[in-house]
């Protein structure tokens, strides 16, 4: 089961997400339209140099759901907006947690 932004795994779920780098306040929720569908919206205050947007978005929605930051990774889209992210956990937990975010 999934809503078309994110995907249950073995070891927790990959979703999409749509970043805006400096912004001017940390914020998730929403869903933006992508290239390939729907994507869970992120904003960080950090600029998308040497990595710290990522770090930021990884702390971000790992703070959401409740996780260390070394629960959420970047899998595609190191240098993009569109990400795909991977978080480790159980997907059933995770999954009703992401479905309050968006």
């Amino acid at each position: 089961m999934s809503d078309g932004w994110w995907r249950p795994g073995q070891d927790g779920l990959t979703l999409r997400v749509k970043v805006q780098p400096r912004a001017r306040r940390r914020a998730i929720g929403g869903l933006a339209p992508g290239v390939d569908g729907p994507r869970l919206r992120l904003a960080v205050t950090e600029a998308a140099e040497d990595g710290r947007a990522n770090r930021a978005v990884c702390a971000v929605l790992a703070e959401a759901l409740g996780l260390p930051a070394s629960s959420v990774t970047v899998l595609q889209g190191m240098t993009a907006r569109e990400k795909l992210l991977q978080v480790a956990g159980d997907p059933a937990v995770l999954a009703t947690k992401l479905k309050e975010l968006a």
